[in-house]
């Protein structure tokens, strides 16, 4: 089912390497995000005004929930009414992440399985591989590790001579590495010392980018429980999976967390307030 987009995006994704990119792996995934986050800019415009929207009504329906305790269903009603009253769409945040989800999955597949989704392989091709290179393919990252055994070998025609996974193609670290924070292995490898970098920094990154999407208003965790949460679990969430993916991905949410922050820094200084300055 997520082949009609897995597949589009790998090959772009590709073409970017082999162009833009001069064949920089690191590269190619940072102009990649930035041309997919800057194609979402009108929809995140609209969260970051529908956000800003429910921060103003807060007050008036905090006071509809208190008010409406006990009868759920005047409750509900008086809140939608609220909403048509300043036209506001409670669901309007969630379209951006909803889009992201779906990139973020297939990007996913895209890094993991670059012979069937960038080079188009089928599946008999990649049996006969797997069966020549004696790498089970159905293990996770099987076709990675295809690719770096046949050009290591001096056969990389075998498999479209696709070095994106060699340190020299992707700022020194090989990006189809899965991080990891087992001291033992982190030490016998430095590769992973300089990988180790990337889940903390999308980390941290992510930290800052919610912190900056929520009004300054909400740092009253009574007054916003779920907001302050998530300030925190989105961190927590990035860190767990940066450590399950290969580090591509750590940097992709990395570039993404950055062009977050800048817009988000643009939005509030210049379009937000000016919106305030006119409706004063």
């Amino acid at each position: 089912m997520f082949d009609i987009i897995i597949r589009p995006l790998g090959q772009f994704l590709y073409w970017i390497y082999n162009t833009i990119a001069f064949e920089n792996y690191g590269l190619a995934l940072i102009i990649f995000t930035i041309i997919v986050r800057s194609a979402m800019i009108p929809l995140t415009l609209k969260q970051y005004k529908s956000s800003a929207e429910m921060q103003k009504v807060q007050p008036l329906l905090q006071e509809i929930q208190r008010k409406y305790a006990n009868d759920k269903a005047k409750l509900n009603e008086e809140m939608m009414k609220l909403y048509q009253e300043h036209k506001i769409n409670p669901a309007g945040g969630c379209l951006p992440l909803l889009i992201q989800m779906p990139i973020l999955l297939s990007l996913w597949q895209a890094i993991t399985k670059p012979l069937k989704y960038m080079l188009g392989f089928t599946a008999t091709q990649l049996n006969s591989l797997a069966v020549e290179s004696k790498i089970p393919i159905n293990s996770a990252y099987s076709e990675i590790n295809t690719i770096t055994h046949f050009i290591s070998s001096g056969q990389g025609s075998k498999v479209g001579n696709l070095n994106m996974f060699f340190p020299s193609h992707g700022f020194g670290i090989n990006l189809g590495d899965i991080p990891t924070w087992h001291f033992n292995k982190i030490i016998s490898e430095p590769k992973y010392a300089v990988l180790l970098l990337l889940p903390i920094i999308a980390t941290l990154t992510t930290y800052l980018s919610v912190r900056m999407s929520m009004p300054k208003a909400t740092t009253d965790k009574a007054a916003n429980p779920m907001g302050n949460s998530m300030m925190y679990v989105s961190p927590i969430m990035t860190l767990l999976f940066s450590f399950q993916f290969p580090a591509g991905l750590a940097l992709y949410w990395i570039t993404g967390n950055v062009f977050a922050i800048v817009q988000q820094y643009y939005v509030n200084k210049y379009v937000l307030k000016k919106k305030e300055e006119v409706s004063k």
